[in-house]
């Protein structure tokens, strides 16, 4: 590594992570997304990188345990002095006090990188995610044409199993989770001059705020919020700052506006490469229309006995017999889709939560168990058959799956859907490794996303 890095980012989950993986590769900034942060050395391998992304699992976890694994990864960031350190959320927030606090994240990064204020920017437009006097609304759906909702009112969202959304001004839903005060730039504001606006921030640390959120509705604001953020930044000292890939949006433009981003790269079209595996873990109405829509264009489907699984956990013999009934049909031409529901009707979903209810299992260890389960699916039929590419769904399983199929970092390799990139996996000692691998989130994607997966058509959006 010869020059600074611009920016360093950790991720709540997969999904996420490839979403700010994309954004940068697209502004021309060449980024790795690894699975656990990379030390100097390991850095020097990779000639011209200028950021790099590591790919969490604190979405899913309690505060206690984000506190145990976000301390020494802000630290080794930190000591890897890039310009930008950001942690990384999903658009939509999801959070809670109890289960991936963005405001314990806030307050362990503000200790960590002893932070003037705290930048947060949730808004992406090219996501479909607009920010309005502090209030969020969102797209049913990424990369669909899906209607836009205030986000406790999403009928996703609002009804997401860990963290339902039931507040859409983002201030109070983080005052919950933190008690560090939050000011705004709003939507007024955003439009102002860059000398009014860092007059306005002033202000507002003047008035006590240590959080500054960002509002957004439109692309073309997004420039002008980098420029802020990125004023910040010190010779020796990282800005630290929180929220969805807005932030990198934000940077990169901002950084290709002003010449420090190189040339926007250009991307080889996807092509069919043979039959694909399919791994799912969410149980979102987006996916749940993906599901069907390639279930009716010929994809073959394995329904994991997922009461069996939160009753015994996974074991070798049943892991064998779904490993063994996909690799033979994908080693007769079939496209695969291994799935833990089918939506959030699915009976199983419901027979599932009442086992885990009497196990006394935690809601947020379900993303460990299916995400272990299928990340191990996807390597033993990898090493059956000659299968080059893979799509994981499901934001809070795909981390596990992730670190199940033995992949160490992932490199973009081409645009598949706003924040879905197709990467090249880094997987040493694994079948993985070479392999083409896609982690989208439940939201992401048209209905047909798996059949543009495969190859058959193209929609890069």
């Amino acid at each position: 590594m010869i020059n600074r890095l611009l920016l360093a980012y950790y991720g709540d989950d997969f999904t996420g992570s490839t979403d700010a993986l994309e954004f940068l590769s697209r502004a021309g900034i060449r980024t790795v997304l690894f699975i656990e942060p990379p030390t100097a050395e390991q850095l020097q391998h990779y000639e011209g990188l200028q950021a790099i992304g590591v790919a969490g699992m604190t979405r899913a976890m309690v505060p206690q345990k984000m506190e145990e694994t976000l301390k020494p990864s802000f630290i080794a960031l930190r000591d890897l002095n890039p310009r930008h350190v950001h942690y990384k959320v999903c658009s939509t927030f999801d959070s809670s006090p109890m289960v991936g606090s963005i405001g314990k994240a806030i307050d362990i990064g503000y200790e960590v990188f002893q932070s003037e204020y705290v930048p947060l920017l949730v808004a992406a437009p090219a996501l479909g995610r607009h920010c309005a006097f502090g209030n969020l609304f969102a797209k049913l759906g990424i990369g669909s044409e899906g209607a836009i909702f205030r986000l406790d009112r999403h009928p996703s969202m609002s009804k997401h199993p860990v963290t339902p959304a039931d507040e859409s001004d983002l201030r109070l839903h983080l005052s919950k989770q933190t008690d560090k005060k939050s000011g705004l730039i709003d939507i007024l504001q955003v439009e102002q001059s860059f000398e009014e606006n860092r007059s306005s921030i002033g202000n507002l640390l003047q008035q006590g705020n240590q959080i500054i959120f960002f509002d957004a509705i439109y692309q073309h604001q997004m420039p002008a919020i980098g420029k802020l953020i990125d004023n910040s930044a010190q010779v020796d000292k990282p800005v630290f700052s929180v929220g969805s890939s807005g932030i990198e949006m934000a940077l990169g433009a901002h950084w290709k506006e002003s010449g420090i981003a190189g040339q926007q790269a250009e991307w080889n079209a996807i092509e069919d490469q043979g039959a694909i595996l399919v791994v799912s873990g969410s149980c979102s109405p987006v996916s749940s229309a993906q599901i069907k829509y390639a279930l009716q264009n010929g994809f073959k489907e394995i329904a994991l006995d997922t009461e069996k699984l939160a009753a015994d956990g996974w074991t070798e013999e049943e892991g064998a017999a779904y490993i063994k009934q996909a690799a033979e049909y994908l080693n007769a031409g079939f496209d695969v889709l291994v799935h833990t529901s089918l939506g959030s009707d699915d009976s199983r979903v419901h027979r599932t939560k009442e086992i885990f209810k009497q196990k006394g299992i935690a809601k947020t260890d379900t993303a460990l168990l299916y995400g272990t389960a299928l990340g191990k699916i996807a390597s033993g039929a990898a090493e059956q058959t000659s299968l080059k590419r893979i799509i994981i769904a499901g934001g809070d399983t795909s981390s596990y799956a992730a670190r199940a199929m033995g992949i160490e970092a992932v490199e973009m390799i081409a645009p598949l859907s706003p924040g879905a990139p197709l990467c090249k996996a880094y997987a040493p000692n694994s079948a993985i490794d070479g392999l083409e691998v896609n982690f989208k989130g439940g939201q992401v994607g048209k209905e047909d996303y798996y059949v543009v997966a495969k190859g058959k058509k193209m929609n890069t959006n």
